[in-house]
């Protein structure tokens, strides 16, 4: 399978390259050189937001093409275009593209938001959307359009579960948001790759809910498994959520993957993945993401790294402290 990667030296696109490298694959990686990609591929450089920024891919033939790009949806458009003739296009998406408040247990058929592959600069969701609709209009039904939700796991670059192994591996008394119950979907970034090249051999089409089924696992199951692995003496403090929201604590951001319950919750945590495990979809336990994320963090031997594009995330030492000596 000669597969071509847009974007393979980070998270994402890289554990989807190293999984194409381990399957045998003839792997070309197109990046703009800021970082290395995994030993075994061919590598092109070039920048797609810049006018001639896609020459090195001219003349190439692909069996599938990967994209994980969550900009502009015309850099998808134009990607798109020029490589028309590849047997497959993979468009990394995001659940962020069905409109919010979402029903419970919303299934890939519910209501998308707005969006044109003619897009520039627009929000994330518009963004996603403009970049679906860009791979559909050259590749039809050869066009798989991944819906991923939450992404964890080693090479992550947003540093939601490096903040909270970080943080607990320090010890001390931990604010932990409760529900301590409270269902958690996810998906490990190995698992994402594993069923996107299984579902470029399938021959799979159409748009795919990617996250763990609800109820994998608990704030709770993650938070302590967050202390075995590091081998901390942290004490986890369960506080109600609106002891947490009185204290300007903003969820998601403050306190990464973490969501009160409500409409937010609902539609980050309660969603319908029956067709992706239909077709194959499994998600390993929630201690391996956690041991495996802790073991690369340790590998590298400093702070997790995090896309200039993202904000940074994880609750304040002070903001903490003033709430657990509340």
């Amino acid at each position: 399978m000669r597969l071509l990667m847009l974007g393979g030296t980070e998270f994402v696109g890289r554990a989807i390259t190293e999984d194409a490298l381990a399957r045998g694959w003839d792997v070309t990686v197109f990046h703009r050189g800021r970082h290395a990609p995994p030993e075994g591929v061919r590598s092109l450089h070039g920048d797609r937001t810049a006018e001639g920024g896609l020459k090195a891919l001219q003349g190439g033939k692909w069996d599938a093409v990967v994209d994980t790009w969550s900009g502009a949806p015309s850099a998808v458009r134009d990607a798109a275009r020029l490589l028309g003739e590849a047997g497959r296009y993979v468009y990394i998406s995001s659940r962020s593209v069905y409109r919010f408040p979402t029903p419970l247990g919303l299934a890939e058929d519910a209501e998308v938001v707005d969006g044109s592959p003619d897009d520039g600069d627009v929000d994330y969701a518009a963004a996603k959307r403009g970049g679906e609709l860009a791979a559909l209009d050259v590749f039809g039904d050869k066009a798989l359009l991944m819906r991923a939700g939450l992404i964890l796991g080693p090479y992550e670059n947003i540093g939601r579960l490096p903040w909270w192994l970080t943080r607990i591996a320090q010890g001390g008394r931990v604010l932990a948001p409760g529900p301590r119950d409270g269902g958690l979907q996810y998906i490990d970034v190995r698992d994402l790759a594993t069923w996107t090249l299984n579902a470029v051999e399938q021959e799979l089409a159409g748009p795919y809910n990617l996250v763990s089924p609800p109820g994998h696992t608990t704030m709770s199951e993650l938070l302590n498994a967050c202390i075995q692995v590091t081998g901390s003496d942290a004490e986890l403090v369960w506080t109600a959520p609106e002891t947490i929201l009185e204290a300007g604590i903003e969820p998601w951001m403050d306190l990464p993957i973490w969501i009160p319950p409500g409409e937010a919750y609902d539609t980050m945590h309660c969603a319908n993945v029956d067709k992706a495990v239909s077709a194959g979809l499994h998600c390993r336990p929630v201690r391996e993401t956690v041991e495996d994320t802790w073991a690369w963090l340790r590998s590298i031997g400093g702070p997790a790294p995090r896309r200039p594009d993202r904000p940074a995330v994880g609750l304040s030492p002070e903001t903490e402290a003033r709430v657990l000596d509340a």
